[in-house]
């Protein structure tokens, strides 16, 4: 039944895919496409070093994040790898969402309006995939239901819908074809331990889904990576599933409650170098590299690039918006270019093509 569904869901995907290629093909940018199978040796950055373009939650600045839309413009774009969060439905199918509630990026409450649980909001997990094709995916909104980035795409327009992983995949691998590129899959593993509350295993239905299009094999059909904020989700894929695909350790503030780790210990330089023993890089946030400005008005960075490449981790930073930028930074440009000069490996952005 979900096989039927999601090649069902794959056809609409290619003719959306097709569509907005067209679209935003005179926007693309000319991007060296890496192929990142394994970790590479890692030496002092040269200052004129590529990044890895990693389009978050695909080309995000330009339609809702996560959709058919999103997918292809980023392809479009040239990006590097596109990043798909993934969750799971009523009936374990992953889907790729950011959130495990539906609230801020959907029309729910107009679809199901009786189906929230007792806080009141709407969770991915109440709901089968043929349940979530019923809703409409719109632009982020906040909590008093604005949309937070007010000049994208504009959140009454269009009628874009939830994709299944398998429908992200086929949609990459399908344009990867038809546009002779090599761009890869970054898959986050979203809270796997509420899910495991729940009784649901997000990382093996999601490791299943990996297997049907053959990147449990060492010659996977595209670059990947796997990425998540919970040492013990990595750990479990190297013991139980023996996987070979390079593991990325997401980095948070301990506030953000990702997981019972100390992360202020896991930024130091000893706690990075206990890192490779299961990982191939870190995801670290902006903040925790870019510090703001002395008196003199000069940028101020901390050392986390130096201990990671150190540890031989690459590192990835999450998340460039050139419509939100740090306080003081005067371009989106001069943003990338001071990360490029620490050595920076990749980033996480909204805008693939800037």
């Amino acid at each position: 039944m979900v096989q039927a569904i999601l090649k069902a869901g794959t056809k609409t995907a290619t003719v959306a895919a097709i569509a907005f290629w067209a679209a935003a093909s005179v926007a693309a940018a000319q991007e060296t496409t890496q192929q990142i199978l394994e970790p590479p040796v890692l030496a002092s950055a040269p200052e004129h070093k590529s990044l890895t373009i990693i389009a978050h939650r695909g080309a995000s600045a330009y339609a809702p994040e996560h959709t058919q839309a999103a997918v292809a413009i980023a392809h479009a774009q040239n990006a590097d790898f596109i990043e798909q969060d993934v969750v799971l439905t009523r009936d374990h199918v992953p889907v790729v969402l950011h959130d495990l509630r539906l609230d801020a990026v959907t029309n729910v409450a107009d679809v199901f309006p009786e189906k929230y649980r007792p806080d009141g909001h709407y969770y991915v997990m109440d709901f089968s995939f043929s349940e979530l094709q019923q809703l409409k995916v719109n632009e982020r909104r906040n909590k008093e239901g604005q949309q937070r980035y007010p000049q994208r795409f504009n959140g009454d327009l269009g009628h874009f819908h939830i994709m299944s992983l398998a429908q992200q995949i086929e949609l990459i691998l399908g344009l990867n074809a038809s546009r002779a590129r090599d761009t890869g899959i970054y898959i986050e593993l979203k809270s796997a331990r509420w899910h495991k509350k729940q009784n649901y295993d997000l990382v093996a239905s999601t490791m299943g889904v990996l297997a049907r299009y053959d990147f449990n094999q060492t010659d996977t059909p595209a670059p990947i990576y796997l990425q998540s904020f919970d040492p013990e989700v990595l750990r479990r894929l190297k013991r139980e599933f023996r996987t070979e695909i390079p593991l990325i350790q997401l980095v948070a503030e301990n506030s953000w409650n990702e997981s019972d780790i100390d992360y202020d210990m896991m930024r130091t330089a000893a706690g990075l170098e206990t890192l490779r023993s299961y990982a191939a890089g870190i995801g670290v946030w902006l903040n925790h590299i870019f510090l703001g400005f002395d008196e003199h008005g000069n940028p101020q960075f901390s050392d986390i690039v130096k201990h990671a490449h150190a540890a031989g981790l690459l590192v990835h930073v999450y998340t460039l918006r050139a419509d939100d930028l740090p306080e003081g930074v005067a371009s989106y440009q001069q943003l990338k270019t001071w990360l490029r000069e620490l050595g920076v490996d990749g980033i996480f952005t909204d805008f693939p093509d800037r």
